[in-house]
């Protein structure tokens, strides 16, 4: 629980930070500022008949005790705001799906809940007989200062509920988890330590605010302006997060941070501790192993839930595994621009043909490596060059890929005709392994069944010594020699190393933008590898055109058109080792490197 508490704490401190969240930080600044005006008092204050004597006497009392300076009351606004905001976003976002459905309230209410105290607090701060009916409910609390600190508590209740989209994959586990009503001890944990790092980012900025109206004079003599200017300003943000004004603010900004998102909530420890929350079937899986020759039980088959699209079925209409009870099901992860899953899916669309009337199900999970493999058009298009006809589910937010704590593409998984995970395997090969156990399987669901000859795929290790896959981002960039090091997000000039590049390494040359999980070509832009297989491939986007060169000799010269599409560079009839330059026209993006 401890990793999983560092998780939520982390991925609560990035989303406080991230771009979503500026429209509402001014009214988190000014929300720490200027609290509730101080009385005046009703009249002038009596004078003290000692002093007055003192002073007739022409000096001081030295029998009267020190005289107490006065001293305004601490304004404890920030921590109400932030205490609001912390508890608003724990229940609504654990318990609010539960309740709305339980009332039968439309699914947006939570929002326009935090909308309409955002313009009752704007009204507060400019009309003080508001502010005083939003803080009656808190008359029964002693301490008058936290009374006076009731609006800034139900400024903190609105805020939770209105910033609650902006996260990512932590946000998701919690929310599912809420929508399910599937909450246990994990759960609470994750969403208590990302309410507090969410609330560690605001609090400082809250702080920030009240030190600037403590110390700044210009911000003690004019607190009633102040007041009335940051009224109008939640107001102002009040409708235009009602009309989604302020998506034009956050689509300009970049997105400075979704690699430390992806760094923090996307690894594989992330994955193993966000997978498995709201669903305990999958921990059963880590019973098996991947690739063993033999039909094991890894426990019940986990939902194939989450699903943006399903492609090839009637009507569109999704697969209920539930309802395939009496057939053998093979699960197959992949994604479109991967050359590995390319080259594997001919085996499974053969044993698709070859034992679909036999009792044998195929379906595809399409889980995306990257933002345009989410585009169903483009999956429907590559799905249909590629062969494919048995149901495709579109997995884009990865909700399958977690529920089967796969790693992988591709990946296998056979379940037998109760519904039980037997059998998995990840990668490339073991294709007669596969079949053998899928044909065992519809033997045991049908004694009776009279099975076609095998396909014939021969299980070779197509893997042997071959360049592996090789990413062209700064997040998962492998092999990389060249100088200076990558520099994220920001145009810079690359130079090839002197001493040349040894097998299964690259670099650039010319100028190019470096990113996450791509590569923009700038003037003269050009990359050197060295690779050994028998062909070379990779995923490029944009409008121009790619110079191919093998070994210092011109080959060819592609033509890229569109979206991110898969391009065979070398194509021999033998694996060999070779140096490969590519030379880009401006504004070309590159993604992925794949060999075959």
């Amino acid at each position: 629980m401890i990793t999983l508490v560092l998780i939520g704490l982390l991925g609560g401190l990035i989303t406080a930070v991230s771009p979503c969240i500026l429209p509402v930080l001014p009214v988190v600044f000014l929300a720490g500022g200027p609290g509730t005006e101080p009385p005046k008092p009703d009249g002038p204050t009596p004078p003290d008949p000692s002093e007055a004597q003192a002073r007739a006497a022409g000096g001081v009392r030295l029998d009267a005790p020190p005289k107490e300076t006065s001293r305004s009351p601490r304004n404890r606004r920030p921590y109400a705001v932030v205490a609001g905001l912390v508890l608003s976003f724990g229940f609504f976002t654990l318990l609010g799906v539960t309740i709305i459905s339980a009332l039968g309230l439309p699914q947006d209410i939570l929002r326009y809940i935090g909308l309409a105290l955002l313009i009752l607090i704007g009204l507060g701060l400019i009309f003080p007989a508001v502010e005083r009916i939003l803080e009656k409910p808190f008359a029964r609390i002693p301490q008058r200062q936290v009374n006076k600190e009731g609006s800034a508590f139900v400024l903190g209740l609105g805020l939770g509920l209105l910033y609650v989209p902006c996260a990512g994959p932590v946000l998701a586990a919690i929310t599912v988890a809420g929508a399910r009503g599937e909450i246990n001890a994990d759960i609470v944990a994750l969403t208590l330590s990302f309410a507090v790092g969410t609330a560690i980012p605001l609090l400082a900025f809250a702080l920030a605010g009240r030190r600037v109206a403590e110390r700044v004079a210009a911000f003690r003599t004019r607190a009633r302006k102040l007041r009335i200017v940051a009224g109008a300003l939640m107001i102002a943000l009040a409708f235009a997060l009602a009309f989604d004004v302020t998506t034009a603010l956050q689509k300009a900004l970049p997105d400075y941070t979704a690699a430390a998102q992806k760094a923090v909530e996307d690894n594989d420890t992330a994955r193993q501790q966000l997978s498995g929350l709201y669903d305990d079937s999958n921990k059963d899986l880590a019973r098996c192993e991947d690739g063993i020759n033999e039909l094991r039980s890894c426990g019940a088959a986990p939902q194939i839930a989450g699903i943006a699209k399903w492609l090839n079925t009637p009507g569109g209409r999704p697969v209920d595994l539930a309802a395939l009870r009496g057939r053998v099901v093979l699960i197959d992860f992949w994604t479109y621009s991967c050359i590995n899953c390319q080259r594997s899916l001919p085996h499974v669309e053969a044993w698709d043909r070859a034992y679909r009337d036999k009792g044998l199900t195929v379906i595809g999970v399409h889980s995306p490596e990257f933002a345009f493999e989410k585009n169903a058009g483009n999956v429907a298009d590559q799905a249909r060059k590629l062969g494919v006809t048995y149901p495709v589910a579109l997995d884009n937010k990865l909700d399958t890929w977690d529920n089967y704590r796969n790693r992988f593409w591709p990946a296998k998984y056979l379940i037998d005709a109760r519904g039980t995970v037997r059998y998995f395997t990840f990668g490339e090969g073991r294709y007669a392994q596969t079949e053998n156990l899928i044909r065992d399987l519809l033997t045991q669901a049908d004694p009776g069944v009279r099975l076609p000859p095998a396909t014939g795929q021969k299980n070779d290790d197509l893997t042997s010594g071959r360049t592996p896959e090789t990413y062209l981002g700064t997040g998962r960039i492998s092999g990389y020699a060249g100088t200076p090091a990558l520099v994220k997000d920001r145009t810079t000039d690359y130079a090839y190393p002197a001493d040349g590049l040894r097998l299964n390494q690259l670099a650039l040359a010319g100028t190019w933008k470096t990113t996450y999980d791509e590569f923009t070509a700038g003037p003269d832009a050009r990359l050197a590898l060295t690779y050994r297989a028998k062909n070379a491939n990779v995923v490029l986007a944009g409008e121009g055109t790619l110079t191919v060169l093998v070994d210092g000799k011109q080959t060819t010269t592609l033509k890229v058109h569109g979206s991110p599409t898969l391009y065979r560079l070398t194509d021999d009839g033998t694996a060999r080792e070779a140096h490969l330059e590519l030379r880009f026209t401006p504004g070309l993006q590159a993604f992925v490197f794949t060999f075959g």
